[in-house]
């Protein structure tokens, strides 16, 4: 265990350390905005439904749907008989571009300049915690310690509340991903980065897949909940068994088995959530903030990475002897093959 907390450690560091330079270096000036450059759309690939990188319907050209156009953005100045579909990218129907069906975009937006659809326009995204943070930072105004401390606190409580009831109602999946998680780390990690980059191409992939037929199409809302769902709760139950485990490292081992996971769960949850709060209490101090939530971030994302490759691996816990090596049977060594002739089968001394 002692060994997995240090790889672990040096894991956040390895993370954390390019990222203090610049930090430091920053002054109290606020950042001038840069004027971000148009998105310039890759050559299109695939057939005429299908489309990678973006797609333009120009005047006067007429297409007959479904039109998916997937990693980029659907312009719309003609006509699309059916049904338009974006995989991480919206919509723009421009003037005088029509879509008969419906106009449905996945992690993207619907935008009708002067355009028209006939059916239901549609956007499906998904919205995370670290959003708000993100476009908080960017505002002119900056939320005070208070309030920071208040959110912080309130998504300690959170995450209290979310492990004492995984150990209470789904504990024997706990105790699964734990287990590979301690017997080995270092695969885990690695697992859970490979997980994280092939999250957003499978999704990709299955909302393409499912938008080539019509009844796909209308299960591609369905399929994405689906899918967020069983990506969060590995997510989530791979951090609790890091949390779980780092705990149980400086919590001791005395008291019965119960006990010791619940102390331990606790633990690790005020261990990683408390350098939330600690740069929520340095609000004040834009460097100092800077500083401490990179290295929240970077702990965080340690643990978040290893538990996913964790819960990956056991199956989200119901393999519990994933990482655990083959036992060999020594016994058969001793014994030669027979019949041969002179001489006979040789036996294991046995201590008398």
């Amino acid at each position: 265990m002692r060994a997995t907390v240090m790889t672990f450690a040096v894991a956040s560091l390895i993370v954390v350390a390019p990222t203090l330079a610049p930090v430091l270096a920053q002054d109290s000036a606020a950042a001038v905005p840069v004027a971000t450059q148009p998105a310039v759309q890759s050559p299109s690939v695939g057939s005429d439904t299908i489309r990678f990188g973006g797609r333009t319907i120009e005047a006067g050209d007429t297409v007959t749907g479904p039109v998916v156009v997937t990693a980029g953005d659907l312009r719309v100045r003609g006509v699309i008989r059916g049904t338009a579909v974006t995989i991480a990218g919206d919509i723009f129907v421009e003037a005088g571009g029509t879509i008969t069906g419906d106009a449905i975009a996945v992690l993207g937006g619907v935008t009708l300049q002067q355009g028209t659809v006939g059916g239901t326009a549609g956007k499906y995204a998904v919205s995370f915690p670290w959003q708000a943070d993100v476009e908080a930072a960017t505002t002119p105004t900056r939320r005070d310690t208070s309030d920071a401390m208040s959110l912080s606190l309130g998504w300690l409580v959170v995450m209290l509340l979310i492990g004492i009831g995984v150990l209470v109602f789904a504990g024997v999946y706990l105790d699964g991903v734990t287990d590979v998680l301690e017997q080995s780390f270092g695969r885990s990690f690695l697992v859970g980065i490979a997980g994280e980059l092939g999250v957003i191409p499978a999704m990709v992939l299955i909302c393409a897949g499912l938008a080539v037929t019509v009844v796909g199409i209308l299960l591609i809302p369905f399929a994405i909940v689906a899918y967020v769902v069983a990506v969060a709760g590995f997510l989530t139950l791979g951090f609790l068994s890091v949390a779980r485990l780092a705990g149980g490292s400086i919590g001791g081992t005395r008291g019965e088995a119960k006990g010791r996971a619940l102390r331990g769960l606790v633990l690790g949850i005020i261990m990683f959530m408390g350098a939330w709060v600690l740069a929520a209490a340095f609000q004040w101090s834009p460097a100092m903030s800077g500083i401490f939530r990179m290295i929240a971030l970077a702990l965080t994302w340690v643990a978040a990475t290893a538990g996913f490759g964790a819960a990956i691996l056991s199956r989200g816990g119901t393999h519990r002897d994933a990482a655990k090596k083959p036992v060999v049977d020594e016994s058969a060594a001793w014994q030669t093959p027979t019949p041969i002739t002179g001489v006979a089968a040789a036996r294991k001394p046995v201590k008398t």
